[in-house]
């Protein structure tokens, strides 16, 4: 009967706050392109306080003072991981457009529009990064959802009320930057829904093997931070200097805030 509970639970916490993003379903596309810009924004924030204000934290927490120096290196071990897979996922999309624009073998592209191929590789890239950094975060997430349930159950409501919270800003920033990527809307939210899934697998997982997860945890989230540091700073911050004007940059400050504050909000919950 528990491990009923933290499915169901871990399912909503993960699953039900992607189901959010099926509101821009519904938005028309000429309005959801002035709108989504400043999801990318918000995104951005989200991203750096859930890196830096919970898995972080959550980390050293975990690890103790002992474990201080591993958590530096799983940190920065997870930013070299994350940009190799950037580099293999941008290596890929140059080799398709070598194929297919016309580029002589010297290099050279006779179509002129290398600069803004290149740019949506690494759109495109911030997105399969999205889905790799979603799916640790949320079978993390499981995992500490069955970690609370297998304490109380009134503990295990609160968890996965908290996660729900932190999770759904991620998620409409996250069908954000996947539609920035190129994919279409239907597409992008299946996506969102299906890195929910982690979170049901990360707490079976825990459920049966409890002490094992608890024992990785902290280096597990330590990456799981390093994933989003980079999205944020390598994926996401370079596209919004692509507009300086005053009002667009004022308003990417106000957003990124907003995200930062909404997550360090969930947290301060989480920790009640």
């Amino acid at each position: 009967m528990l491990l009923l509970w933290i499915i169901l639970f871990a399912a909503f916490g993960g699953i039900a706050s992607a189901a959010f993003a099926v509101v821009f379903l519904w938005v028309p596309e000429e309005r959801s392109a002035r709108i989504l810009p400043h999801f990318i924004s918000f995104a951005t924030g989200a991203l750096l306080g859930a890196a830096l204000l919970a898995l972080l934290p959550e980390a050293m927490a975990g690890a103790g003072t002992a474990g201080a120096h591993r958590i530096g290196l799983t940190l920065v071990a997870g930013l070299g991981v994350f940009f190799v897979i950037e580099k293999l996922v941008l290596w890929w999309h140059a080799h398709s457009l070598d194929e297919g624009a016309g580029l002589d073998h010297a290099g050279h592209d006779h179509g002129g529009h290398g600069h803004a191929g290149h740019d949506h590789g690494r759109d495109r890239a911030s997105g399969v990064l999205v889905l790799v950094g979603d799916s640790i975060h949320n079978s993390l997430d499981g995992i500490l959802i069955a970690a609370a349930f297998l304490t109380n159950i009134p503990l295990g409501l609160v968890t996965t009320l908290a996660v729900a919270a932190h999770e759904i800003p991620h998620r409409v920033g996250d069908f954000a930057i996947l539609v920035h990527a190129g994919l279409s809307r239907p597409r992008a939210l299946l996506l969102n829904l299906a890195t929910g899934l982690a979170s049901v697998i990360g707490a079976v997982a825990a459920y049966y093997g409890l002490r094992q997860a608890l024992g990785v945890l902290p280096y597990a989230l330590a990456f799981a931070a390093a994933g989003f540091l980079y999205i944020a700073v390598a994926g996401l911050i370079p596209g919004l200097h692509r507009r300086v004007d005053p009002r667009t940059s004022a308003t990417q400050v106000i957003l990124i805030a907003l995200g930062i504050a909404l997550i360090a909000w969930a947290e301060r919950l989480t920790h009640q």
